[in-house]
């Protein structure tokens, strides 16, 4: 049944991601994986916009590069329209204008956040009033990180990484990231990781993945000197072994006294630092562009997926 029109046009923001701590199971008969995963949502935004449309299109733009974005079904937000669209019997279309900011293919989840800012727009363009289990629901059938960039904050990720239990994180937690001009595909790097595991002893640390008490301790505290101290990412290796020169930043950055670590985020190739405080990750910031990099001071958590008023 379809519902009355109740708006004209909806803005939607959501973040990009950084995964604190990564662990990744074995492969799966599936050729999938099971993954622990502590994520934090950070002030780095994807900004959709819904109009009605009679057909499903939508328009790609923004500060990083976005060649590489395809503009057809492909698409996360459009297969988050179509979703939603389906799931409601909502007979009409509609076109999103999408404007990222989050790196492509950086391992930061832009993708995703996409797609959740897209469930929520059309959510509330056409008036259908699924609720947030259902959209969360919707989500998982999109991807393992588009529930959480409906979530935002702070949370922890198992199964494929869409089974979400918030994760209680005081104050904030100050970043530097640095993007990369070349992205690096998901899967290419799990592929990569499953290879290396096979010929290196490199192995799951256990049966099923799970996240160090150690992160959860630190961001209870909010404390990021402890939480420097137990960040992991098992796609670290896979990524760093695709992209040699992903190595030389890493130790560039954590020779600075104002990172206190860094960590690739995700499948990369984003980098990612963590400072003591803002103050820190302003040094860094400058420092890092002094050295010809771009550095980008972001912090978390943040919320999720949002609707915007004019």
């Amino acid at each position: 049944m379809s519902q009355p029109l109740v708006a004209s046009r909806v803005h939607v923001r959501a973040p990009g991601k950084l995964n604190l701590f990564f662990e990744v199971g074995g492969v799966q008969d599936d050729g999938y994986h099971d993954v622990a995963s502590a994520y934090q949502a950070v002030s780095l935004y994807e900004d959709v916009w819904a109009t009605h449309s009679d057909d499903f299109t939508i328009a790609v733009s923004g500060t990083v590069d976005v060649s590489g974005v395809p503009a057809d079904d492909r698409n996360l937000a459009l297969r988050a329209a179509r979703l939603v669209a389906k799931k409601a019997g909502y007979p009409g279309g509609v076109h999103l204008d999408i404007v990222k900011h989050v790196p492509v293919a950086g391992g930061m989840g832009g993708g995703s956040a996409d797609a959740a800012a897209a469930l929520v727009a059309c959510d509330a363009l056409w008036g259908t009033e699924l609720g947030s289990a259902e959209l969360h629901r919707l989500a998982a059938r999109l991807g393992a990180d588009v529930p959480f960039a409906l979530l935002g904050g702070t949370a922890i990720g198992t199964g494929r990484g869409d089974q979400l239990s918030p994760a209680l994180a005081k104050g904030r937690f100050d970043w530097v990231i640095v993007p990369s001009d070349e992205g690096l595909s998901t899967p290419a790097v799990y592929a990569h990781l499953d290879e290396l595991r096979s010929h290196h002893d490199i192995r799951p640390v256990g049966s099923t993945p799970d996240v160090d008490p150690g992160v959860l301790h630190a961001l209870r505290a909010g404390d990021p000197v402890r939480l420097a101290e137990a960040l992991r990412n098992d796609l670290q290796t896979a990524a760093l072994s695709m992209r040699p020169d992903l190595r030389e930043l890493l130790e560039r950055g954590d020779a600075r006294p104002s990172a206190l670590a860094g960590i690739v985020s995700g499948s990369g190739p984003t980098i990612a630092f963590l400072a003591a405080d803002p103050e820190s990750a302003l040094d860094l910031q400058v420092t890092l562009s002094a050295e010809g990099y771009e550095a980008l001071h972001v912090h978390g958590p943040v919320a999720g997926a949002r609707i915007l008023t004019s």
